[in-house]
């Protein structure tokens, strides 16, 4: 393997992205050149903060080609190009040979939710003191652990001793309706608008040998017990009224991917149905619960 790795402006990268797609790069990474610096800047935001830039005002862009041969020629037809005189280039050098399967593998270990309760990926060995376990690999719908937001909500479960009917709302992998099934629930619905994720929840309460149903939000029926909520604070306000109409009396709402400085506002959007409270704090997030 061969990388070229290459400096550029804002209004040129995409420019120059959509050339080395056409020159065949095996892949290709974007990222601020100026990180770790104090001109490094913000560039992603969430749905109701201001609209993301399209770029960094300097890239570092690496590409990947499959021999220095193939690299060279695709540097010999950038450096051609009229857009490229803006460019320039920082290093090209071989990547050594990698188990990238292993190096992929080895970012994930198991994740400690309580000292008894693990997620732990498929390659690896439960720790000896886990007695539940939750078997889940990375995919392409959103929750492995790893995150503060998707650990709260697993140790509210965890504290429960009696979950009743479960509606996992905007599901992701479908981790917190398997930790729910792994604590005794057994009526659970987990919905998503992503078919993707109602496919990776499936799959994954396939592999953890639990039972639940998997859907679109139309089948959410009727009222729930314990509702979980794991997405982010904008939806979530939009969504008050809807999953508050789905708490059963005497049942628990449970809601996260909220930020800390986002508490008061979910506090007001939910305060015409319920009390809203912050129950739990972790790296900057925060988990919000309420009863009927």
């Amino acid at each position: 393997m061969f990388e070229l790795v290459l400096l550029c402006p804002q209004n040129q990268l995409e420019h120059l992205s959509d050339a080395l797609d056409a020159l065949d790069a095996l892949s290709v990474s974007v990222e601020d050149a100026d990180a770790q610096t104090d001109a490094e800047e913000a560039l992603f935001g969430e749905p109701g903060m201001p609209p993301p830039k399209d770029g960094w005002q300097r890239s570092r862009v690496c590409a990947l080609y499959a021999s220095q041969a193939l690299a060279g020629d695709a540097l010999a037809i950038l450096q051609a190009q009229q857009f490229f005189t803006q460019c320039s280039v920082l290093a090209t050098h071989e990547v050594p040979e990698q188990d990238w399967v292993r190096l992929t593998q080895s970012q994930f270990a198991p994740v400690e939710i309580t000292p008894e309760f693990w997620i732990v990926p498929s390659w690896h060995e439960p720790p000896a003191q886990a007695k539940i376990v939750i078997e889940l690999d990375p995919g392409l719908a959103f929750g492995t652990g790893t995150h503060p937001t998707t650990r709260m909500c697993l140790r509210w479960i965890a504290q429960q001793r009696k979950l009743g009917r479960v509606l996992d709302y905007g599901c992701g992998s479908g981790i917190l309706a398997i930790g729910a099934a792994k604590f005794g629930a057994t009526d659970i619905d987990a919905v998503d608008i992503d078919e993707t994720a109602v496919q990776s929840t499936a799959l994954n309460a396939r592999a953890n040998q639990v039972h639940l149903r998997a859907g679109t939000p139309d089948v959410a029926a009727g009222v729930y017990q314990t509702v979980l909520a794991n997405i982010l604070a904008v939806p979530l306000k939009v969504l008050a009224p809807l999953l508050w109409s789905h708490v059963a009396p005497g049942g628990s709402l449970v809601l996260a991917g909220i930020l800390a400085r986002q508490a008061v506002e979910l506090k007001a959007a939910y305060a015409p149905y319920c009390q809203l409270e912050v129950t739990s704090q972790e790296e900057g997030w925060v988990r919000m619960t309420a009863q009927r």
